[in-house]
């Protein structure tokens, strides 16, 4: 091992600490939760389903929910009752929540700031009533309430956004908005992606981004692949809204989008989802939005990517076990968006304390199942980032398909596009490429980075004496031992270098630093540790770029060296590139790095790939040194095709 960091010695090491991990890690039950310090979120359904708009794809109208009645006083008191000092985020909805009436609105929100463990309520709306009368009120019964407001972007993208009539409501939310900034008021803003927007993602968050109110976009996806028939009319006669919503859901597609898309014309795949939030990241980023406005998924993400704690549910453990809807007949359910009445738990009524609750959810196979799901996250190298996503949406792929594959293809998608703009925000031709992936090693420690990088370009910089020993296994370290081991930092001009870096290893890592001149912080020739308790390691470089620029090169450079490989790699190895961080221990800093790797073709089966890893090597470093820099990756259009799978080892 080429003696520069300290490094887990295989790319199998997270995998076998991910086995290890149980399900809480990605599902929390309730009661393992503490009750004076995890919160649960509650979505009061005001009205149900009334609405005074028709949105044709709305989900909350499919559940037809009865309508007509509202929640009262009593049943928030009661709820306060039931969590005891659980602290409650409240978010008011329907339907329309403003449907209530303004009498009705100030009694509850009396209510809910009386009651100690609130936390926060947030009411969401569709934002035609708001007026300088309900922002009174607000300002009145509860002055830190937050506002969020549905909107599809700009008039385009809210075309499935319309009024009984079939007439667009686009004009009157802008108008809403432009009062809120006039009261000095900020919002949030719930994006559903739909095709309407697929293609203009740019357009779409610049659009959102010009209302000076907007302080947060959610983008959520219109996965609608299992709607098959339009929401029943309740009235005599069928609005025109309903009609619209028959020919979308009936309608006949052309032959491109049958190929592509199933479900009603409004209805996007996760793949499609995953290109419009990378293509509104990639904006958000170049814009600076980020200055001003918050992104979802795109914040989550980043902070699961730089090892922080998301309160957004689909990258946490506190998933539909800690999330509750209440309707206006009493009834207590899980998360709105996992389907009725199947998410129904029991009557609101009937629950005397948090032990009720949590005996009914035990025995609601919707829940039990949806945790179940985790089950095969438990091994994915992506689940400290991704968290398991969506209980709700992978139950509806698998409805759809027999299969949540797609939905878990997106979220590695949108992990490897954001971590390729979180190292290189400048040059997000990044996201495009689907040979990177976002691979976190633990630990990945080098003493000083910055000082290892000025020493490397500098001739005249000291050298100091090296510890170099070689292990029965072939290892290079400071100790002589196989497996993990303390290596001193080595550059080109140390003159033990060449002697420091492992034969196998060291045609390729020769052709990295002195033909592409790049710096190599780690490498590894791939040990069988055969008659150790170790596992293998593969055979792989780490590339340590100076700057954002030269990341974004080397990345691009690596894509197309291991496409080139590829066709000509025996079968029982394939090449991978691999974006992960590299902290610095003297000044905790972390700094984006790459590391192309060699690893078994099929996972486990380290005999066939230790026998062709020599010649995989050899074929390797021959592609390595005939890639020439490149700012297009080998995704793109360098005549190579990209990978058939995201799915990696």
């Amino acid at each position: 091992m080429l003696p520069h960091t300290v490094t887990t010695s295989t790319s199998t090491s997270a995998t076998a600490e991910l086995r290890a991990t149980d399900l809480d890690a990605l599902w929390l039950p309730l009661e393992a939760t503490a009750a004076d310090t995890a919160a649960v979120s509650v979505v009061l359904k005001l009205r149900g389903e009334t609405c005074d708009i028709d949105c044709l794809y709305c989900f909350e109208k499919r559940k037809e929910a009865p309508g007509g009645a509202a929640i009262t006083p009593d049943q928030v008191r009661h709820l306060g009752r039931l969590f005891g000092s659980r602290p409650l985020a409240v978010e008011l909805h329907g339907g329309e929540p403003l449907t209530i009436g303004q009498d009705a609105m100030a009694a509850l929100l009396d209510e809910l700031a009386a009651q100690p463990a609130v936390t926060r309520v947030q009411l969401q709306t569709n934002g035609l009533r708001l007026d300088e009368r309900w922002l009174d009120l607000f300002d009145a019964h509860y002055p830190k309430l937050t506002i969020g407001i549905s909107l599809d972007g700009d008039g385009a993208g809210n075309s499935w956004r319309v009024g009984y009539d079939g007439r667009p409501v686009y004009p009157r939310i802008a108008a809403a908005l432009d009062l809120l900034a006039a009261r000095g008021r900020t919002c949030g803003i719930v994006t559903a992606v739909t095709p309407a927007a697929l293609g203009r993602a740019e357009e779409v968050i610049d659009h959102l981004a010009s209302f000076t109110a907007v302080r947060a976009v959610n983008l959520v996806p219109a996965f609608d692949a299992t709607v098959t028939r339009p929401t029943r009319s309740t009235t005599v006669r069928t609005p025109t809204s309903r009609r619209l919503q028959q020919r979308a859901v009936t309608g006949t597609r052309t032959a491109v989008r049958r190929a592509v898309r199933t479900g009603p014309a409004w209805a996007v795949t996760p793949a499609e989802y995953a290109d419009f939030v990378l293509g509104a990241t990639a904006r958000w980023i170049a814009a600076g939005h980020f200055r001003r406005i918050k992104l979802d998924p795109a914040v989550a993400t980043i902070r699961r990517l730089r090892g922080l704690d998301s309160a957004h549910c689909h990258f946490s453990n506190l998933k539909c076990s800690h999330v509750f809807t209440v309707y206006p007949d009493g009834r207590l359910g899980s998360c709105d968006e996992l389907p009725w009445p199947a998410a129904r738990l029991l009557p609101l009524t009937t629950a005397s304390n948090e032990t009720d609750v949590t005996a009914a959810q035990r025995s609601n196979t919707l829940l039990t199942g949806g945790r179940d799901l985790m089950a095969k996250c438990t091994t994915c190298p992506y689940r400290t980032v991704c968290g398991g996503g969506c209980t709700a949406t992978r139950w509806r792929m698998r409805q759809a398909t027999g299969s949540d594959d797609a939905y878990c293809d997106h979220r590695i998608r949108l992990i490897d596009g954001i971590a390729a703009l979180l190292a290189a925000p400048e040059h997000p031709t990044g996201i495009h490429c689907r040979r990177a992936h976002w691979r976190p090693r633990v630990p990945n420690e080098m003493h000083d980075a910055d000082a290892f990088l000025a020493r490397w370009d500098d001739p005249a910089a000291a050298r100091d004496p090296v510890r170099l020993h070689t292990s029965d296994h072939g290892n290079i370290n400071a100790t002589g031992l196989p497996g993990e081991q303390p290596a001193d930092d080595l550059d080109p001009l140390h003159p033990s270098w060449p002697e420091g870096i492992e034969p196998r290893v060291r045609p390729l890592v020769g052709t990295v630093t002195a033909g592409w001149r790049a710096v190599t912080y780690d490498s590894c020739a791939g040990h069988a540790y055969t008659g150790a308790d170790l596992p293998p390691a593969v055979f792989r470089i780490g590339l340590l770029p100076r700057d954002r620029t030269e990341y974004a090169a080397l990345a691009a450079r690596a894509c197309v060296a291991l496409a080139r490989a590829e066709p000509y790699l025996p079968r029982t190895v394939t090449a991978f590139l691999a974006r992960t961080d590299l902290t610095s221990t003297a000044t905790g800093r972390r700094r984006p790095v790459l590391e192309i790797c060699l690893v078994p073709a099929v996972e486990g089966a380290w005999d066939d790939y230790f026998a062709d890893l020599d010649q995989a090597s050899r074929v390797l470093t021959h592609a390595a040194r005939h890639t020439n820099a490149t700012t297009d990756c080998g995704c793109t259009d360098t005549g190579v095709p990209a990978p058939a799978s995201t799915e990696t080892r």
